[in-house]
């Protein structure tokens, strides 16, 4: 009994971690391929880098962004995601300015002190925050996204590949071997 728990959780564990670096290939291809970032139906996946959102996520997960909304009709208390230099940021709206029918934000990070600094526009927000979070996923996603970490995502799954290709040589083999013997 104890063994055939044992294969089960192996054979999940298995699953899991296939359909995680299926996930992340599809991400890194067709990042590379686009040469943006890529979209799923409608969501763009975020990988979170910093703790000024805790507790709403936490550092090293992945978020979904829903891209597309329109950018002048958010709200308070909504989370957007936008483009402040040459860095993504996630923070949520604490006031919405009206000035002369132009639309302007001010954010804050959940866990910072005091509002940011800067005044975030339409054109800079990506999208906003779907609300759905996988934990500590981010940090493979921010690696896989690195020359070295696509270069291991093309790697790993060949090798795994050729090991699971060995392996059933080998079963085959000493099945023959068998056969024979008898």
């Amino acid at each position: 009994m104890q063994k055939k728990i044992l294969s089960i959780t192996n054979s999940l564990v298995k699953v899991l971690f296939f359909i995680i670096m299926c996930c992340l290939a599809f991400v890194v291809i067709s990042s590379k391929l686009t040469g943006g970032q890529a979209t799923l139906f409608g969501y763009q996946f975020k990988a979170v880098l910093s703790g000024s959102m805790e507790p709403t996520f936490l550092t090293g997960s992945i978020i979904a962004v829903k891209v597309g909304e329109n950018p002048t009709s958010f709200q308070r208390n909504e989370v957007i995601t936008f483009q402040m230099g040459n860095k993504l940021i996630t923070h949520r709206i604490v006031t919405v300015h009206n000035t002369n029918g132009e639309i302007s934000y001010t954010t804050k990070g959940d866990h910072n002190d005091g509002q940011d600094l800067w005044t975030v526009y339409p054109q800079n927000i990506i999208g906003k925050y779907s609300g759905f979070t996988i934990p500590y996923v981010g940090y493979a996603m921010n690696f896989v996204s690195s020359k070295a970490g696509a270069s291991l995502l093309l790697i790993i799954p060949g090798l795994l590949l050729t090991l699971s290709a060995l392996r059933s040589f080998l079963q085959i083999r000493k099945e023959f071997e068998q056969d024979l013997a008898r």
